[in-house]
């Protein structure tokens, strides 16, 4: 029977917190802006984006996937968004659900070529990448597309709370997917594809079928991404979203999730989200340029990833004793 993920390392989600409580504690000695509920709440406004595409990126490197193109297919769905609702004149909720089916189309088609012709997701998601991009493109003929108060209820804080629309569904989202990962058979099968595809075939997983699905489920989140974007910006820019998927993936491997499938948790991709948008936010109060901000970012992944070699030994040896 394949383990539940995360299970066993009951201590990764409180390091996490630790790390996240140590980087607003070293910050907040740092600048005397930081610490403010102002700072917390921009903060907090900013994260939906990358929290959904993180979930999805969380199920794509379950199964030992990756998926290159959500930040292309997040600008796409976001440019047909804005342009159906600015040149076409669609209403908010047709354009919205125009947007969701065509990142849900991108990544099905992701996964069905990757699963049926077993090519590697990297050369699948490369060539999608592309492809999305340059649709954005074509759709917005190079133009950005502004929206103003149109989108604005998607992005804008609530009144009386400060927190967005869009943040109160990323937090939903991260709520069910962690509840699907844990809790059902769905969240066993992509365990199981990703510790062993092969013997998860042969106890009789359709491990294509569920690859692509997965898969679909990244393409849809990039689209949910793009709507929460076009909120927060009000705008439909075609070159957003360029290295998003570097961003992603640095925050669920910084999370834990493991790079060869099997092990990972939406939680933590959520926490390793919150990482990584306290540290850029930290960085650009001090004034670190952006050259800098990529370098010291980089060296995070690199030590994460380095971490996460010993985290099983370790966390074996704990369970020992």
């Amino acid at each position: 029977m394949p383990r539940r993920p995360e299970i066993r390392l009951p201590w990764n989600s409180l390091g996490l917190v630790a790390v996240l409580a140590l980087l607003v504690l070293l910050f907040s000695l740092q600048s005397d802006y930081f610490f403010s509920a102002v700072t917390f709440r921009t903060l907090a406004n900013q994260i939906p984006t990358l929290t959904v595409i993180a979930v999805g990126m969380t199920y794509v490197l379950l199964v030992a996937g990756i998926d290159l193109s959500v930040g292309s297919v997040m600008a796409l769905c976001a440019a047909l968004m804005g342009v159906l609702m600015v040149d076409a004149g669609w209403p908010l909720p047709a354009a919205l659900l125009a947007s969701l089916a065509a990142g849900l189309a991108c990544g099905l088609a992701n996964g069905a070529i990757s699963a049926h012709w077993r090519i590697p997701s990297f050369v699948v998601t490369l060539g999608m990448l592309e492809i999305a991009r340059g649709g954005a493109y074509l759709v917005t003929g190079s133009q950005t597309r502004y929206l103003g108060g149109a989108v604005g209820a998607i992005g804008d804080p609530l009144p009386g709370l400060g927190l967005s629309p869009a943040l109160l569904v990323a937090l939903a989202v991260v709520a069910v997917a962690q509840f699907l990962l844990l809790r059902t058979v769905f969240g066993r099968y992509l365990v199981a594809i990703g510790t062993n595809e092969e013997a998860a075939r042969l106890s009789g997983i359709n491990t294509g079928r569920w690859k692509a699905l997965v898969f679909a489920i990244a393409g849809l989140l990039a689209a949910l991404g793009g709507v929460f974007q076009l909120g927060y910006l009000q705008s439909a820019d075609p070159n957003a979203g360029i290295g998003l998927e570097l961003s992603a993936i640095a925050a669920v491997v910084i999370g834990g999730t493991s790079l060869s499938g099997g092990r990972g948790s939406v939680v933590n991709s959520f926490l390793g989200v919150l990482i990584i948008a306290v540290m850029q936010t930290g960085l650009a109060q001090l004034g670190v340029s952006e050259p800098g901000k990529r370098i010291i970012t980089g060296a995070v992944i690199i030590v994460a990833v380095l971490i996460d070699q010993y985290r099983e030994p370790l966390a074996a040896r704990f369970a020992r004793r």
